[in-house]
């Protein structure tokens, strides 16, 4: 019996062979390069910079990339652009990783107990999950934005509260396919809780593709805080974001079209990044979820 449970561990995703598939993968090499990149930028940027993200220079408005110290121009009020993209970058980055944890941990929590218990209760979660994801998201996402005061944390929580159903699904999933295992069965005979067994031998075995859910709904999280922003329901100024910063240049598009280009620029990075992790993450655990 407790070979089963040392087998059924052998299989765990953390496994040499996972980690070489992923080496492999040059995509998901070059997105993780890509967010270090970002990230370290980001959060070490400012500090570099010869200016603050809020001084004001009106002597210096609409300042083209590289013109004196201004490495990426200035928008209309002068501001440097750079050290608004970094320290943006420090909210789109916090929301995103910060809506995945949330949403992902909800998520893992409602498929690993509808997945184990089944019955009236599994029923009851997954109605909730399918009833939850017949409202277009971004409708529903608005109209949490519009009603509840604009701030990070409130972004967070509107992007994280219809995001997790498909993690919920993916987990409901694989939990099934593995309740009737040996390594369960041997758990349930040895009188484990149930609680034990859900989340001391199931969770561990479904990692695989809760991890690649959960990288994907970063990228899917900072493209969603980018639109809410865009649209003016999201991150107010003066604290920048990527996507309030795309809303403010959308007037200038002809005159000064680097404001607009390069948020949008790294918006797309994060994103496509997060994007390739993922692919590598869901062929190297070999994974087959939605795409398929």
């Amino acid at each position: 019996m407790t070979a089963i449970v040392a087998n059924s561990r052998q299989e765990r995703w953390w496994n040499s062979r996972t980690a070489h598939r992923f080496m492999n993968h040059h995509l998901a090499l070059l997105g993780m390069v890509m967010i270090a990149v970002l990230t370290l930028a980001c959060v070490l940027g400012p500090y570099l910079l010869p200016y603050d993200s809020l001084y004001i220079d009106l002597r210096a408005r609409f300042a083209p990339p590289f013109t004196g110290h201004h490495y990426m121009g200035t928008d209309p009020l002068g501001r440097d652009l750079a050290a608004r993209l970094f320290m943006a970058g420090r909210v789109s980055l916090l929301v995103g990783f910060s809506a995945m944890l949330l949403s992902t941990l909800v998520g893992t929590l409602v498929g690993v107990i509808a997945g184990y218990r089944g019955g009236w209760l599994g029923t009851t979660l997954m109605r909730t999950v399918d009833g939850f994801l017949s409202f277009p998201s971004i409708f529903l996402v608005l109209a949490l934005a519009a009603a509840l005061k604009p701030s990070p944390m409130m972004i967070t929580v509107v992007i994280a509260a219809t995001s997790w159903m498909e993690v919920a699904r993916i987990v409901e999933a694989e939990v099934r396919s593995l309740r009737e295992r040996e390594f369960v069965q041997a758990g349930r005979m040895l009188g484990l809780s149930g609680t034990h067994i859900m989340f001391r031998e199931i969770l561990p075995n479904a990692m695989g593709p809760i991890i690649v859910a959960a990288t994907l709904t970063v990228a899917r999280a900072i493209l969603m805080e980018a639109y809410i922003s865009f649209l003016g329901y999201g991150i107010q100024p003066p604290l920048p974001s990527w996507g309030n910063m795309l809303n403010g240049a959308q007037q200038y598009l002809g005159s000064a079209p680097w404001l607009a280009i390069i948020p949008g620029a790294a918006i797309t990075i994060a994103v496509t990044s997060f994007n390739f992790i993922g692919d590598g993450l869901r062929d190297a655990l070999d994974v087959r979820g939605d795409h398929t």
